[in-house]
Formats: structure tokens, sequence, C-alpha cells
């Protein structure tokens, strides 16, 4: 069992990219498996912050190979981007990165469609970050996408006009304006920096490397409650977020998975619409939001901040398996001098556990009153040294969900990372 699973248990924006970079001196393969640009893992060290949406956050330790998988969506304009903005030239991170000939391709004509159909949907929008992801995700679904692999193929400007004609035909059906040149000229120049790279039926470069005791990352996007099946539908993601993600995602089989990490922050966030039963429209929601500089790192859209929910948190360590918890954004509760967390619901005035189904329910969280602490902690490399109330935070919500929190995050850089012994 050489792959490690970590994923995010919330509604994104968990921190794990952070993370990822912190553990891959552990691994071999850094693999992401599922999302595209609408991700935004966000890695800070030496002073410097970097914002990744496609590439796995293992990139930035030279001998580590990073792995885009099958379950991936990439628009080769975002690609190109982010490969010139990552420092080393081409010809270096060629030898650290492998795309997957089966990972689907983001047509200009799917951000497109994806902005037709927001615009559609008036007062009821998802809250979607319009890169294209949920119309390449359903392109592939009905058997209809574009892939890596392609662009290799003689034929391929067939295939892309082909696919563009059908896309257009469909925009016919929408009031709705558009620039595509603009796109395309950015499109067709990542399609020719994908060139550059090693692409490869990922699948079994995957299985042959665990088969050699090569240790494997599995990097997830977005989070748990986002998920297609399982998240707060429709107000969700177009791919499967939670550990079986992985499996479909890079294809390898449940019987490989090891460690399956899950990452929350100390409070909880989300970006779009949606149910949030802890949100917070006062005061206290604003401090977290500053303090905690929540602003996402794809659209840069301000984040709805809330009080951790216990109930949606126990929902993503079932679904997943969680073997271990990472928290992350602790530093960000310094200063309130009472904490809450949501222990149960009221839904239509019954107390309740579970989550549930129907998105209009009038859902009131029932909360449990924790001191807080005042100290500073960002500074602090022991887990002993933490504030008492703060290892209170810790020991309740570890008795809550049966699950050891064995990182604590105390700040943005790599550095300031507890690992709990």
């Amino acid at each position: 069992m050489n792959i490690d699973i970590l994923l995010g248990l919330q509604w994104g924006d968990e921190g794990k990219g952070k993370i990822v970079d912190a553990l891959s001196p552990v691994y071999d393969v850094i693999a992401r498996f599922q999302g595209g640009p609408n991700a935004g893992h966000s890695l800070e060290f030496n002073n410097v912050k970097h914002v990744l949406h496609l590439i796995p956050s293992g990139i930035f330790h030279p001998d580590k190979l990073n792995l885009i998988g099958n379950g991936v969506v990439i628009d080769p304009a975002v690609f190109k981007k982010e490969i010139e903005e990552l420092g080393p030239p081409v010809s270096e991170l060629t030898k650290r990165l492998i795309i997957s000939t089966k990972a689907n391709l983001i047509l200009p004509s799917h951000r497109i469609l994806d902005a037709a159909y927001e615009a559609s949907k008036g007062k009821s929008k998802i809250g979607s970050t319009l890169k294209g992801i949920g119309p390449a995700y359903t392109d592939k679904t009905s058997r209809n996408g574009l892939r890596v692999g392609d662009i290799s193929r003689d034929d391929f400007m067939d295939l892309y006009k082909e696919h563009l004609n059908r896309h257009l035909t469909i925009l016919k059906c929408y009031d709705f304006k558009f620039d595509l040149k603009e796109y395309e000229k950015e499109w067709f120049e990542g399609v020719e920096m994908l060139k550059n790279f090693r692409i490869i039926n990922t699948e079994y470069l995957v299985n042959e490397l665990a088969g050699k005791d090569k240790k494997i990352l599995a990097e997830g996007a977005q989070g748990t409650m986002l998920d297609v099946d399982f998240g707060s539908y429709p107000f969700v993601t177009s791919s499967n977020t939670i550990s079986a993600g992985a499996c479909t995602g890079l294809g390898i089989s449940p019987k490989m998975i090891g460690e399956i990490f899950g990452i929350f922050k100390a409070y909880c966030t989300r970006v779009g619409s949606g149910p949030f039963p802890t949100e917070l429209n006062d005061e206290t929601g604003n401090d977290l939001r500053n303090i905690g500089h929540e602003f996402g790192s794809t659209t840069g859209r301000p984040r709805r901040c809330g009080w951790l929910d216990l109930p949606a948190l126990k929902y993503s360590i079932m679904i997943n398996g969680i073997t271990q918890l990472f928290m992350t954004k602790a530093d960000v509760m310094s200063g309130f001098k009472i904490i809450k967390i949501c222990t149960s619901y009221k839904v239509d005035g019954k107390e309740c556990l579970e989550i549930p189904f129907n998105n209009d329910s009038a859902i009131e969280p029932v909360y449990t009153d924790l001191p807080g602490w005042e100290e500073n902690i960002s500074a602090l490399k022991d887990y002993n040294d933490l504030p008492e109330a703060l290892k209170k935070y810790i020991k309740f919500i570890e008795t809550e969900t049966g699950v050891p929190i064995t990182m604590v995050s105390v700040g943005p850089d790599r550095k300031e990372t507890i690992f709990r012994k």
C-alpha cells in the first residue's frame, strides 16, 4: 500500500497545496487525480507565494516526479501560463512533470459555454469559476471529449473544429455574446507547450512505480462537500473530489491505498452559492475573512466564513475513510475569546446529525462554546507549546470524530507546520 491520498474535507480552500508541498520530501511522486484550473493551491516559502491550478504541488522539489492524471481536465492556455510563472526553465520542468494521455482538454468553447450556462441561470447561479470545467466534464461523460493524447494526431485540427462546431451550435440557443479568437490564440500556444512534456498512459507508470515500492501521494482538488455525488448538489464541482476519485483519476486499485489524509480548516469557508449552515454574516465573519485572507486563489472572490461544522466534517470523514486529520489556519483563530463549534443541526425544528438531502431545508446550527486563545502561535514549532485552549479545541474535535489530528498548520509558510508525534 504505497499510495496515500490527501484531500479536502470542506468546501475547498483548506490549504492542500501548502501541506502537499510540506509532505513532498517523504514521497517520490505527487499526482493530481481530478479537477482542473478551477482549483487554486497556494504555497509559500522564502517569503514568496505561489498559486498552482493544474500542476501538482510537489513541483518545487527538483527530485520529485509530478503527474497529472487522467481524471484532471486541462486548459492548455492555463497550463502554459502556469509553467512560465514557475521559474525553472521548461527543459528542467519536463523532467519533473508527466501528463496522462487520457486527461481531457478544456477547449476555448468550453469556457464560453460555461459562462453562457451560468448567465442563463439568473438568480439560481451555481457560482461557477467560469473556467470551462463543467462543460469539459460533460463532454467527457457523453463521450465527446478531446484528450491530451489527441494533440499528436495528424487530424487533430479536424477533431478540434468538429468539437468547436458542435459547441457553437449549442451556443446559438443562448443570447450570449463572445469573442473566440483571443481564447483560441492562447489555447493553441498552450497545446504547443504541452508537446514539450512526456505524455503517456500514466496508469501503467503509477502502478509500476507503486510495485517498486515508490511512495506516491495522490493530491485532490476542491473539497468533499463539493463532490458531484456527495456534495451540496447542485452547488458542487463536476468531478469526484473524494478518496474514491483517486482510484478512477489515476487508474489504481483501492487495495493499493494506505493513509488517507483529510485537511480541514479550524473554521469553515465557502466560495459561491450553496448551503452553509454555520455562515457568519457579522463582524466575526468579517474578522475571519480579513485575518485569514479569505479570498479565492482562482477567482479572487471573498469567501463566506463561519464556525467549524462537525456534522459536515464527520460526513466527509465517513465518505473518505480518513485515517489522519490535518488542521490548517489555527493561527487565524487566535484572539477570539469564545470559539463555537456546530455539533448538530436543527432541521425544520428537529435536531439531527445528518446533512439534509434538500438544500432548501431550514438548517439551524446547534453550537458548543469553547474558550479561545490570545497567543500568536505562528512561530511555534512543537505541539506541546501550543496554547492549552487550542489543545482542548483539538481534543474536542478528535473525541467527536474519532480520528487523530496529526498536523496543525500555524501559518502559510511551509515551515509553519507542526507535525504531532
